[in-house]
């Protein structure tokens, strides 16, 4: 297996005599979602459980699979739910067709410090936050072994690549959510090239806002920004907002919940309309007009809670436990933006204008000179620093109510660009309460 290293704010340097490598820095409301699992708890009922390739391309082989084939697994009666299933769809080349480079990853709830004093119990790719940081050339083969270590659902959405629609990690729309213990297989190839990232599909206001989601970079083998930028270093910055006690309550809830499902599922003693599944919209729409399935969304059922996000952060921290980012005197670097928030920030630096290269993964056709970036949700934004005005340089969000700690600033979305090779004449240090 190709390894994975922990790194995060630390600069990726091209190599262009090297392979890249993966490199790692290792809404339903809560009561809804809760009241609805202890129903189906209740209630229990049938058993049920649950891109353009080359045309030469071979199917996944689902000998192991009940059905002998890719349909949905959710509405199959007596679906064991026993984990330890290798679940590996179609639509991508066999391993002796191409040369796969081959990686791990899983999903496991860990306690992660925002800063300290502030701990959170998150879903966490690899038992990190953010998640592994994948750096790969363009057109590269990548096999990842997706595997659920926790109690509850997940997929991994590959954001902004284009791939095989049984990879892209939608549930019910391209594959079967991840069951707890067993592991997806997603084989594809990485294009195209550009800054990326992928998060979970499942549950996404908790799963992929909270902490499951990472940086995807895909390297041109001759990058052309490179000639008219020539950086030296490549820095990702994920930004992040965090709506603490929504978290803690969700994730409480749906853990109870699921510990009731699992073992009903296993025992055959749940009916996949109470969990929320159903073969069509048709069989929604009558099991609804029937009065059979009370949806979660009613006024009756919902509490409508609302994300009210009280922490920002930048790769899984928030000021001052924020990493500063390096640069010297005459030096470009990278900075790659990547908004896995449900909100827009105003990133803006203190002391250079930079250029905008980059968004979405693409480059632009003519280059942006600015000081403050609109980064909007889901969106990735490249940015190119030159080293022309020493000192120690504020980098944070415009939105100032979004450089807060629970209300308090400075904090939240806010770092420093600081000069490695000069003597200051006003050395910073640390204020927490203004």
């Amino acid at each position: 297996m190709t390894e994975i290293n922990n790194k995060f704010l630390e600069p990726y340097i091209e190599n262009d005599s090297t392979d890249k490598k993966i490199e790692e820095d290792k809404q339903a409301s809560p009561l809804s979602r809760r009241g609805f699992l202890r129903t189906a708890a209740v209630t229990g009922g049938a058993a049920l459980a649950g891109s353009t390739m080359p045309a030469r391309a071979a199917q996944m082989d689902h000998s192991a699979m009940q059905d002998k084939g890719y349909n949905t697994m959710m509405f199959m009666e007596g679906h064991s739910m026993k984990p330890g299933q290798i679940i590996e769809p179609p639509g991508s080349p066999s391993d002796t067709e191409v040369d796969y480079k081959v990686f791990d990853i899983d999903v496991q709830i860990v306690e992660h410090e925002i800063l300290p004093g502030v701990k959170l119990h998150m879903f966490a790719f690899n038992g990190q936050v953010p998640g592994p940081e994948f750096h790969l050339t363009e057109g590269d083969w990548v096999k990842i072994n997706f595997t659920n270590r926790t109690e509850e659902m997940h997929t991994i959405h590959w954001h902004g690549i284009v791939l095989p629609y049984t990879m892209d990690g939608v549930p019910m729309v391209n594959q079967d959510p991840v069951h707890p213990g067993d592991t997806f297989v997603y084989r594809f190839q990485a294009k195209p090239s550009g800054t990326r990232w992928y998060h979970c599909h499942w549950s996404t206001p908790l799963h992929a806002a909270t902490a499951m989601h990472g940086a995807f970079i895909i390297h041109r083998k001759n990058e052309p920004l490179k000639k008219r930028f020539p950086y030296t270093r490549d820095y990702t910055m994920m930004l992040e907002a965090w709506d603490i006690d929504f978290a803690r309550e969700e994730m409480n809830g749906l853990l109870e919940g699921m510990k009731e499902v699992n073992i009903l599922m296993a025992q055959g003693k749940l009916d996949y309309k109470t969990h929320g599944f159903f073969k069509d919209y048709m069989e929604f729409k009558k099991s609804i007009e029937s009065g059979e399935y009370v949806a979660p969304y009613l006024q009756s059922r919902s509490s409508g809670v609302v994300v009210k996000p009280n922490y920002f952060a930048i790769n899984g921290k928030s000021y001052p436990a924020t990493k500063r980012i390096g640069i010297k005197q005459g030096e470009w670097i990278r900075v790659r933006l990547i908004n896995a928030s449900g909100l827009s920030h105003h990133m803006h630096l203190h002391g250079h204008d930079f250029w905008w290269v980059a968004q979405d993964g693409n480059d632009l056709a003519e280059p942006r000179h600015l000081n403050t970036i609109h980064v909007e949700p889901g969106g990735t934004y490249d940015v190119m620093v030159y080293g022309d005005n020493p000192g120690f340089w504020a980098w944070h969000d415009h939105k100032t109510t979004q450089v807060r700690n629970n209300g308090i600033y400075p904090g939240g979305m806010l770092t420093v660009l600081a000069y490695e090779d000069f003597e200051p004449t006003y050395i910073p240090s640390v204020s927490i309460d203004q």
